[in-house]
């Protein structure tokens, strides 16, 4: 890892808990800078799609997750020193409460990753039904973690001047923290949520008047230039070192099929299904295939009935579910992937793209036909079904990993499998964390079609097999061709 690069200013969006309003906030403030001519390079912590599409749509290029769990320290410090590099300042959304981690120690929690980049946080309170209580709140927040600079805070859904001032008050009296913004309760209708987030930028039909008010909001409400003061005259300790060897990073993508040079002549095209039913994607696996030689086609059930001519395809998850009549009513694209399946085209699903995969889904009691190559039969619950981070062992061979590996993904679906038709040897993955897709296995595949419901990161420290071996599979399916 190189950090020898300059590092860009940033500041941590954090909250109190899931749900405290950082997003809309963050967004805002994105929008806000970007609207001063202030490039803004935004970025997500944890696995979350959602909120990052929000994020790269407000400041008008990709936002990168930062997840401790998926990836090695080392690579979280080089994705936002690389990312940030053009950038006047860096804006990181936080997830969760500030000091919600997988353990006791707060492993992968906002705080820890604020003190891993030496960034400023700015807390967003939401002051519902509350007034001095605010004020012990933050200053437990000040003193359990004395490493975690929080350099101001931002009240929320505010029930008037009276109760904003009274807030204000306390918190300047008995934490001596500047308050930066004070916002009154916002119409559900601007961003309406979709399960535990945001419904998808894709989907959102004025998701660019939403966040023209969120921007306006925020410059009626929020100092964006006494921030943007704050977090670029921010003076830290520097990004402290870390072991790569302990924490298992693998800095480079790297395979025997990648080192040969005759492989590495031959291009390949990998088909990437990315619509508005299809747009869970991390840009760095989209990244790690180019960075392989592959070139990348956009492929669209919803608007295509021709698949062109791949040599792989990767379906991300989304909400199939939203759009299932029009996936359904799509029967030329539909078999024209299972033909493609058939003859043995490399296909990795995950989530929403093992939905399309299956059989069928059923919605309030109507089935909605599927492409049919796996034998899955979905639902949807009103409960989560699987949510959080993943861990899995490959159990079986499989076209895409070797036995023995173990890989760190996250899960998040209200989808249900109503029935299946399987053999053990046709699920790749024993679930160590996680649901999977039935009794703990996962990683369904039939020739060289694979689905799972675990999605994964390409720089994961666990995961960097991923990229090679989809390339790898693309070129030999196009040299059988030959």
């Amino acid at each position: 890892m190189n950090v020898s690069r300059e590092k860009v200013p940033g500041v941590v969006i954090a909250g109190l808990r899931g749900g405290s309003g950082k997003t809309i906030i963050s967004l805002g403030i994105t929008a806000a800078w970007r609207s001063r001519n202030i490039t803004v390079a935004p970025f997500k912590k944890g696995p979350d799609y959602i909120d990052a599409g929000w994020l790269s749509r407000a400041a008008g290029r990709p936002c990168y997750n930062l997840d401790t769990y998926l990836c090695a320290q080392s690579v979280v410090q080089n994705s936002y020193i690389t990312h940030s590099q053009s950038c006047d300042v860096a804006l990181i959304e936080g997830n969760r409460g500030l000091f919600d981690g997988i353990d006791i120690d707060g492993t992968t929690s906002t705080s820890e990753l604020a003190k891993l980049l030496d960034l400023p946080v700015v807390l967003v309170l939401d002051c519902t039904k509350s007034t001095r209580t605010m004020a012990a709140v933050l200053m437990g927040c000040m003193r359990f973690d004395p490493g975690v600079n929080i350099c101001g805070v931002i009240l929320n859904r505010l029930a008037g001047k009276r109760h904003e001032g009274k807030i204000r008050a306390n918190i300047e009296h008995f934490c001596n923290i500047p308050v930066l913004g004070a916002l009154p309760k916002l119409k559900q209708e601007d961003f309406p949520e979709r399960h535990m987030g945001l419904v998808t930028s894709e989907e959102h039909g004025e998701s660019d008047a939403s966040l023209t008010r969120a921007r306006q909001v925020t410059l009626d409400n929020i100092d964006i230039d006494e921030l943007f003061r704050l977090a670029t005259s921010f003076k830290g300790q520097g990004m402290p070192v870390v072991d790569n060897a302990r924490q298992g990073a693998v800095p480079e993508i790297n395979t025997k099929e990648n080192q040969n040079p005759v492989i590495n002549k031959s291009t390949v095209t990998i088909g990437v299904v990315r619509d508005s039913a299809f747009q869970f994607y991390y840009p760095d696996n989209i990244e790690a295939l180019e960075n392989l030689g592959a070139k990348i086609e956009f492929i669209s059930p919803l608007s295509q009935s021709d698949i062109p001519d791949v040599d792989a395809i990767y379906m991300g998850g989304g909400f199939p579910e939203t759009h299932a009549t029009q996936l359904s009513n799509n029967h030329v694209f539909k078999e024209n992937l299972k033909t493609l399946s058939r003859k043995g085209l490399p296909i990795y699903a995950e989530c929403g793209g093992l939905i399309f995969l299956g059989d069928s889904i059923c919605l309030d009691n109507v089935v909605y036909p599927m492409a049919g190559i796996l034998p899955l039969r979905f639902g949807l619950s009103r409960r989560p079904q699987g949510h959080g981070y993943t861990e899995v062992e490959v159990v079986n061979e499989n076209p895409f990993y070797t036995m023995g590996e173990v890989l760190r993904g996250h899960e998040f679906r209200y989808s249900n499998v109503i029935s299946i038709d399987y053999e053990n040897t046709a699920m790749a993955f024993k679930m160590t964390r996680g649901k999977g897709i039935i009794e703990k296995k996962d990683g369904f595949f039939k020739d060289n079609t694979f689905g799972t419901y675990t999605h994964i990161h390409a720089l994961g420290s666990t995961s960097t097999s991923w990229a090679p071996a989809l390339i790898a599979k693309a070129r030999q399916f196009k040299a059988s061709r030959q």
